[in-house]
């Protein structure tokens, strides 16, 4: 396996979430450790979140599993069921196809560092509990939709 330069890898800090529940995660950055291995099962991401971003909104995956692994700093991860406060070697998992919705916070004042894993499915649709948002991805690709149905305008 060759050795990933991630250090010379691109920073990505782009989100698709359409204006303007794009602003909870200003602040997030990725480097996608995945993509450069060219690993198509699932994703890996080194992702820096500075104070005050989230890593998401709050959503879960019918067809993908997440797990998240703190290397550095402290956040809060925020569930159905509460807060619970991450730090350096704490780990969380999100099996597929369980309502809960989840997301981290940095709460801090400095900059935190994670693992995100999670699996790659062609067929997806993601639910948001807070917002008014899914997204689909299928044969059609990926798209960001209302609950009740209606595509996001760009």
């Amino acid at each position: 396996m060759p050795k990933i330069d991630i250090t010379s890898l691109p920073v990505d800090s782009r989100t698709n979430y359409p204006e303007p529940l794009n602003r909870a995660v200003l602040g997030r950055s990725r480097k996608r450790l995945g993509v450069a291995a060219g690993l198509e099962q699932f994703g890996v991401n080194l992702t820096t979140l500075t104070p005050g971003a989230a890593s998401a909104l709050r959503h879960w995956h019918e067809k993908e599993d997440e797990l998240v692994y703190i290397l550095e700093g402290e956040m809060v991860l925020v569930e159905d069921g509460g807060e619970t406060v991450l730090r350096a070697g704490d780990a969380a998992g999100f099996k597929a196809d369980v309502p809960n919705g989840h997301h981290l916070i940095n709460k801090s004042d400095r900059d935190a560092v994670y693992l995100e894993i999670g699996t790659r499915s062609k067929h997806e649709r993601a639910e948001y509990p807070d917002v008014d948002l899914l997204v689909i991805r299928d044969e059609k690709g990926a798209r960001y939709m209302h609950k009740d149905g209606r595509p996001y305008s760009k």
